[in-house]
């Protein structure tokens, strides 16, 4: 019995793990721009750069001259000899024809190629510009903008005042904010101020002094761009309590009592041409000290309820962008 004849019919390639390691990458980098654009993207990259690049070597090793193990198919059995003489050489014709020793390159595998590349990028530029538009606007306009709250005169040193103002004075009462500001006096030459989020660290909701509020010596200051603030002086000698679930909050805000797990949030600020300008919000785990003498464990801004610090804080994931 004779072998069956293959003719010039190529073998598949073994079995590659570098396609599923290209595409957990790119999974990587979809689930990134969601959670955490900063840490799991830049991961997915390399995993999907580092496993493409080893599939198309890999997928290329005929075009570069590399052997590419081939499977031959399973044989069983003995051959059977045959009665017919075998022919001379000097007789035999040849079992292929001799190669082009022109032809360095083979016009099928330049066709694959070419075929190959021009999909890649028609792929490209298909799948770009629809990806973007469906990622691009949700990254837009991301992060808290400074604001103004106007000149360091309106803050009486070492008085507390309710602040409202707004995030975003062109989308109206929607981006509302309020906040407890207060004068601390000069810090080595600057002007300290504590500037306390009204969220509660427990869900959310609105806390309030634990004190008179002045509502009679309200100030209302127009900015410009929209923007309106209104400052309305306070004692929070109790410091602050939430009406919803009974958090207690003492006057720099850290927590006395009820269900908070966390000082509450605080922001950045700076001072520019003599106003005070509002920045970025971050979570507190606690304070030590008070006023301008105040040690401030600092963390990155996380949503209510959530620890900052302790094991604790293995137990929540990743926060996406806001």
């Amino acid at each position: 019995m004779t072998e069956p004849q293959h003719g010039d019919r190529r073998h598949s390639p073994g079995p590659s793990l570098y396609p599923i390691g290209f595409a957990a990458g790119v999974a990587c980098i979809l689930v990134g721009l969601i959670i955490n654009p900063m840490v799991i993207v830049p991961i997915g990259v390399v995993i999907a750069v580092v496993c493409g690049f080893l599939w198309a070597r890999d997928a290329t090793k005929e075009f570069r001259g590399e052997p590419v193990a081939a499977i031959e198919p399973e044989r069983g059995g003995p051959r059977e000899s045959t009665d017919a003489p075998a022919i001379p050489p000097d007789r035999g014709e040849a079992a292929m024809p001799e190669p082009d020793p022109g032809e360095r390159f083979p016009r099928n595998r330049f066709l694959e190629g070419a075929t190959l590349g021009f999909g890649a990028v028609i792929g490209g530029l298909v799948t770009v510009p629809a990806v973007g538009f469906m990622i691009v606007p949700a990254f837009k306009g991301q992060g808290y903008p400074k604001v103004d709250l106007g000149p360091l005169d309106n803050f009486t040193p070492g008085q507390w005042f309710v602040t409202k103002f707004f995030m975003h004075p062109e989308a109206g009462e929607v981006s509302h904010r309020t906040a407890y500001i207060r004068n601390n006096g000069q810090l080595n030459g600057k002007p300290s101020f504590t500037i306390i989020s009204n969220r509660c660290a427990h869900l959310g909701c609105p806390v309030q002094p634990n004190g008179p509020v002045q509502d009679n010596q309200k100030k209302d200051i127009n900015l410009p761009k929209g923007q309106r603030i209104t400052m309305i002086p306070a004692i929070p000698a109790g410091g602050y309590g939430c009406p919803c679930h009974g958090g207690q909050y003492d006057v720099e805000g850290n927590r006395v009592s009820g269900p908070p797990v966390r000082a509450l949030d605080r922001y950045d600020f700076a001072i520019v041409d003599g106003h005070l300008i509002l920045g970025t919000p971050y979570s507190v785990s606690h304070v030590k000290g008070e006023g301008k003498d105040a040690l401030i464990y600092k963390y990155k801004l996380t949503g209510p309820g959530e620890h900052v610090d302790g094991w604790e804080q293995i137990l929540y994931p990743l926060q996406p962008p806001h």
